[in-house]
């Protein structure tokens, strides 16, 4: 058996769960604050983003960004990741055909591309971009997945690596100084709100603590993954950025961003498609993260560690976009949280090379206690519901 993990201790967490009392996150989402009124720091960043940003103000910051790094030669002048979803469609798009950029997308292939995720991929390059796409050794992405599921009940860990280091790269590879994220993750669902004021992305600390869980790829030397096979999931010198005075922005500081919003412009400009089969396993909506078919786990772990699913996430966004009540926001989490994503359970364990036994033996080395309790029949409970 293995040992049980302390996930308070590894996350930071509270000890006593407690809710947000206008969405429907909880103090178990790392690095998130509920105040003395008991509400978070995404649903605060919320108000201001309706209340107190002056937008037309930020876009003129965009454009005076945008200004100082237009090619005058016809080549790339912004580097945008992009999957072909959404939300990279949308910077995507904007950054080209309404401010005149010449964008360079690159995209970190998926373990598994989903039918669909594939085809909204090639409908994005068809919109109009230039694109290279960069697929790692399947193996040693193989070996990475399974780690990252193993020590840290992540198995996007090798993919997170390659959406933050591949476009710095590539900005180096191609001497192009700007590089354009999306959101903010830690500001708009919650997290650090240290750069809530802040449009730059931080490459340095903030890479390794709020998207690598203090578990950058070097550290995967010490089992067994060689340095060489390392390389691309690696970030460029440092050295190499400052003299190319690399710039990493968020593109939702300039403009507000609406997740659903992103969605109907992508469905319009680049060909998006939502989820055929109707809603996403886990949640209600079928328009968000649809490229892989390891993207399932990856929000059904964070279930398992915090008690906060697919549907929770997206239910406290929508809230705070003004999209759902909260009390329709709890009926969607009561329903849909938690949800074992088993369309693709069997690609899971087939790439990993996984028992089913060792999988669940890792799920539940994963259950804190002040999160889950057992039933007499041995039933799985969260001890903490919204309400």
């Amino acid at each position: 058996m293995r040992e049980p993990v302390d996930v308070i201790k590894r996350y930071n967490l509270p000890e006593k769960v407690k809710f947000c009392k206008c969405c429907v996150i909880s103090n178990q989402r790392p690095r998130i604050c509920l105040d003395d009124k008991g509400i978070c720091s995404a649903c605060r960043f919320a108000e201001r983003k309706k209340k107190t940003i002056d937008w037309n103000d930020r876009e003129k910051q965009l454009i005076e960004l945008l200004d100082r790094h237009r090619s005058k030669n016809g080549k790339h002048d912004v580097v945008v990741p992009a999957s072909g979803g959404k939300d990279s469609a949308f910077v995507a798009h904007q950054l080209k055909y309404k401010y005149g950029m010449r964008p360079l997308t690159v995209t970190w292939a998926p373990a598994l591309f989903t039918d669909v995720g594939w085809r909204n991929f090639q409908n994005f390059i068809q919109a109009g971009f230039d694109n290279i796409l960069c697929t790692p050794n399947p193996e040693v992405h193989r070996k990475l997945t399974r780690l990252g599921f193993e020590h840290l009940a992540e198995p996007f860990q090798p993919f997170a690596y390659g959406v933050k280091n591949f476009a710095t790269s590539m900005a180096v590879k191609y001497q192009i100084p700007l590089i354009m994220y999306g959101e903010n993750g830690e500001v708009e669902y919650g997290g650090d709100s240290k750069n809530e004021e802040i449009p730059t992305h931080n490459l340095n600390d903030d890479l390794e603590r709020h998207y690598f869980s203090n578990m950058g790829p070097l550290r995967w030397l010490e089992y067994g993954i060689k340095r060489e096979d390392l390389a691309l999931y690696l970030p460029p010198p440092a050295e190499e950025l400052q003299k190319l005075n690399a710039e990493a922005h968020f593109f939702g500081f300039y403009k507000k961003w609406i997740p659903q919003e992103n969605y109907y412009y992508a469905m319009e400009h680049t060909g998006f498609e939502a989820n055929p089969d109707g809603r996403s396993e886990g949640t209600y909506s079928r328009y968000a993260s649809l490229d892989d078919k390891l993207d399932g786990f990856h929000f059904w772990m964070a279930y398992i560690k915090f008690g906060i699913g697919r549907a929770t996430s997206d239910a406290a966004h929508e809230i705070r976009d003004g999209h759902l009540t909260r009390e329709e926001g709890v009926a969607l989490v009561r329903r849909f949280d938690g949800e074992f994503p088993k369309l693709y359970f069997k690609d899971f364990l087939d790439y990993t090379r996984l028992t089913e036994d060792e999988f669940w033996e890792i799920v539940n080395s994963y259950r804190s206690p002040h999160i889950w309790k057992q039933t007499s029949d041995g039933e799985w409970q969260l001890k903490h519901e919204i309400d």
